[in-house]
């Protein structure tokens, strides 16, 4: 067995300890010890670099790259699918190497990664997100037509639902269709709009079944939350975490340690289409006064969960803007509450245990996938600069350099 020998940098390790000067040896697709005066077959040199574990988004979109819906409407139905190649290629030379996608990829875009067709992020699929009639993954329009971003086809299955009866086939039709998480909504939100992100969705014995059904298939739940109500709703009827969070509360925080469910906050979110907006892309007025008032909240209710101890994993919404800038989201936390350390915990074993991939991932230590990335010098000082993307030199998953 060829051993790769990392040399001459610092390793942030994920576990919480310090960044300190380490050699990292892999063999194959594993590490097999991390120290320091160690030998490889092979040698990279790391000096002047902080050597991290693979990063993880935990809400991406990779079948979506724009808001604007009549571009949407006027992109052949497979072409998506293609598109999804380039924003994994984005994905990966972020430093990302596991994602969580939150709605839009089906089985075949995960089993191409997975048969290694394509290169791109290993990656867990909600396929689609359970909506309540009315609620933010309703595409009817107020003309009275419907108009989805990705119709319902036979690897997606339509989702918008009511009362328990249909909820449980729902999740069961998602579990068949090859659903590694589900995803619901708990809230209205934002790009839909029909829905008030200040108004909660879907009742407790709805979510309780939610919940019930995925937990019999092996799955867990996380909920597009955004009002204080609708998080309320979801924590206490055992989601395993919350996305947004935009209006969480005093309550909603209780909660949330009480029960160690995660935030994942995706602060880039509202960022990303009040930008895209102010470049020209065409977002309807009502869609664009609520990311306005979103944005001003999200970043007060972020700091609330920080400083209050919440479990947080990193997660940045892209496809609601461009792939490739999920890192910004890491500078967004460090801005808004994170040391940043924190911030890169986040991204890699807080992360990891959300998805619960722990024992595989999330850290350098012996046993666990050859995921490493090599960043040009201080991985911690480019997170506070919004420099960490510009300095990513090499990716590796299972061992393979793959950037």
């Amino acid at each position: 067995m060829t051993r790769t020998l990392f040399t001459g940098g610092k390793v942030f390790d994920g576990t919480g300890s310090p960044t300190a000067e380490a050699d990292v040896v892999v063999e194959n697709d594993r590490i097999v010890d991390v120290g320091t005066g160690l030998d490889g077959d092979v040698v990279v040199d790391a000096t002047g670099h902080t050597v991290l574990p693979g990063l993880f988004d935990c809400h991406v979109h990779l079948m979506f790259g724009t808001p604007d819906l009549v571009h949407s409407l006027n992109t052949p139905f497979s072409l998506p699918f293609y598109e999804a190649i380039g924003n994994m290629r984005l994905t990966l030379e972020c430093g990302i190497t596991t994602v969580r996608d939150a709605l839009g990829a089906d089985l075949g875009v995960a089993e191409a990664v997975r048969r290694k067709l394509v290169a791109g992020p290993r990656m867990q699929i909600a396929i689609n997100m359970v909506s309540q009639t009315g609620g933010h993954n309703d595409d009817w329009m107020a003309c009275g037509a419907h108009v989805a971003s990705i119709p319902p086809h036979p690897g997606r299955p339509n989702t918008v639902a009511d009362g328990p009866e249909e909820l449980r086939k729902v999740i069961r039709e998602l579990v068949r269709a090859g659903a590694d998480v589900i995803k619901i909504a708990s809230s209205g939100g934002v790009m839909s709009p029909r829905s008030n992100p200040r108004h909660a969705h879907f009742r407790d014995d709805e979510i309780a079944m939610i919940v019930q059904e995925a937990a019999a298939a092996g799955i867990a739940v996380m909920s597009h939350a955004m009002s204080a109500d609708g998080i309320l709703t979801a924590v206490r009827n055992g989601v395993r975490s919350i996305e947004h969070g935009v209006f969480l509360d005093d309550r909603g925080i209780e909660e949330m340690l009480a029960r160690g469910t995660w935030l994942v906050p995706t602060l880039m979110a509202p960022r990303m289409l009040l930008e895209q907006a102010a470049a020209g892309v065409p977002v309807s007025e009502v869609v664009l006064a609520k990311a306005h008032v979103v944005a001003a909240q999200h970043a007060e209710s972020f700091r609330s969960a920080v400083d209050a101890g919440v479990k947080i994993a990193m997660g940045t919404d892209s496809g609601v803007g461009p792939h490739g800038d999920n890192l910004n989201e890491l500078t967004l936390m460090a801005r808004n509450g994170m040391k940043p350390a924190q911030a890169l915990h986040a991204t890699t074993l807080s992360a990891a245990e959300l998805l619960g991939v722990d024992n595989e991932l999330g850290t350098l230590a012996p046993g666990k996938r050859a995921d490493v990335v090599l960043v040009e010098g201080d991985a911690e000082q480019h997170v506070v600069d919004g420099t960490l993307r510009q300095a990513i030199r090499a990716v590796y998953q299972d061992g393979v350099r793959v950037i």
